[in-house]
């Protein structure tokens, strides 16, 4: 489904949608422990419905209240049908791990053409390294990935770091019910070390306790009880992160409620690069204001902790006269597009230099972006919702393909981005 977006000042209020990574995180903690857990404010969007499910196959009893979600857990089965993650890479990783823990038999976990392209090898080593039998049913390191449950040995094993923190965060999970317990040295330098300390916030929220030291070396003790619990959901900065971005580049004003500093989020840093690019951004007890510039900035930012904020800032940066430089996210080429190139590709169809570099972009934008083109979000939820957003502040508007990937992260973006004034029409 394509957009046209007319151009058109973001400005109004909406709540922040629920965070995906805290939904995801604590279902598959609430499958982990014994008795009933309250789930508030989840997300529901394709990504965590993928998640929903496969807490399901794997023996959690799931029912939806509406404004929260009970799953009763602590007594994991052998799946009784393939795991399909859709797109979900979350749910790939983290379930790979958790259904080592099953009892014996084996779990099937595929999605589709872009998780099917997701690498693995990491984790399938490190599970391998912990007593897992495990393997690429392509032989290839990608999915399908085929798990023989049983259960975790445990003990010593080293993953890579630099690609995704998603492995991390799987063989976390996996460690709190392993055998023997897990010592995990990561080698190489991590990225994205936030959501590594999300997963230990959620599991010390359910009562399991990971010892860390500075995301480089993991010690987890086994057969850990756990509890159950009532987790909050927090609002997402990264969902709100797009339509931040879309006050920046058109002078609206915007106020996000449900966003907090109390857990910790990657994306969070919108709020810093905003200030930097000479957006006000006032924070609140429990929203966020931007009073947007419209336009300008430039500088450098390294996105290694937070990757999944390039597009966001890449559009930023095209409606700057001055240059922005985006590194440490070379492992965002293995996101649901490869985002440098995707990222690279569009805004060069506005007539803004755009170089991808190994690890990032360079981009020297324009004060006035005329529009008047089509943008592609390659199959890419984020590339979709960044550029709806600089879309309205061209001069002449876009169309944007792809709507329907918004389903996946922010099933109401479409909906919050009509009600701050975004000019959509669904063609």
């Amino acid at each position: 489904m394509k957009i046209v977006v007319r151009p058109s000042v973001v400005d109004g209020r909406i709540a922040a949608s629920p965070s995906k990574s805290y939904t995801h995180r604590a279902f598959a903690a609430a499958l982990l422990s014994e008795g009933a857990s309250k789930i508030i404010n989840p997300l529901r969007a394709q990504d965590t419905e993928a998640t929903r499910r496969a807490c399901l196959l794997l023996g959690a009893d799931v029912r939806d209240f509406g404004e929260f979600v009970e799953v009763v857990g602590g007594c994991l089965k052998t799946p009784e049908d393939v795991i399909d993650v859709g797109n979900s890479g979350t749910t790939l990783r983290l379930f790979t791990a958790i259904s080592a823990l099953a009892p014996r038999g084996y779990a099937i976990l595929t999605g589709d053409e872009s998780i099917r392209r997701r690498p693995m090898k990491p984790l399938l080593e490190a599970l391998r390294g912990l007593g897992v039998e495990c393997w690429s049913g392509r032989l290839n390191d990608t999915a399908p990935i085929i798990v023989k449950c049983g259960g975790v040995r445990g003990g010593e094993a080293e993953i890579q770091g630099n690609i995704s923190s998603q492995f991390i965060s799987a063989i976390l999970y996996a460690s709190v019910k392993s055998e023997r317990g897990v010592k995990l040295r990561v080698m190489g330098e991590p990225v994205s070390g936030p959501y590594i300390d999300a997963t230990i916030a959620v599991l010390s929220s359910f009562g399991y306790v990971v010892k860390s030291a500075s995301h480089k070396f993991f010690e987890v003790e086994g057969g850990q009880e756990g509890r159950s619990c009532s987790f909050k959901i927090p609002g997402d900065f990264g969902s709100a992160a797009f339509l931040m971005a879309g006050a920046h580049l058109t002078g609206g004003e915007l106020e996000v409620r449900g966003l907090s500093m109390e857990l910790p989020q990657a994306d969070a840093k919108i709020i810093d690069v905003l200030r930097s690019f000479g957006s006000r951004v006032e924070l609140g007890a429990d929203a966020v204001t931007v009073r947007g510039a419209g336009g300008g900035g430039g500088g450098e930012y390294d996105l290694r902790e937070s990757p999944d904020l390039l597009p966001v800032i890449a559009v930023m940066a095209a409606k700057s006269g001055e240059e922005t430089v985006i590194r440490g996210v070379g492992h965002a080429r293995y996101k649901e597009s490869d985002r440098i190139r995707s990222m690279a590709l569009e805004l060069s169809k506005l007539g803004v230099e755009v170089e991808e570099l190994p690890d990032g972009l360079r981009v020297r934008g324009r004060e006035k972006l005329r529009g008047g083109c089509v943008f592609d979000s390659h199959g890419d939820h984020r590339v979709f919702m960044a550029f709806t957003v600089l879309a309205a502040a061209t001069e002449l508007g876009c169309t944007v393909m792809g709507a329907e990937w918004a389903e996946i992260s922010y099933p109401g973006f479409l909906q919050d981005a009509r009600s701050v004034g975004l000019g959509l029409e669904e063609s």
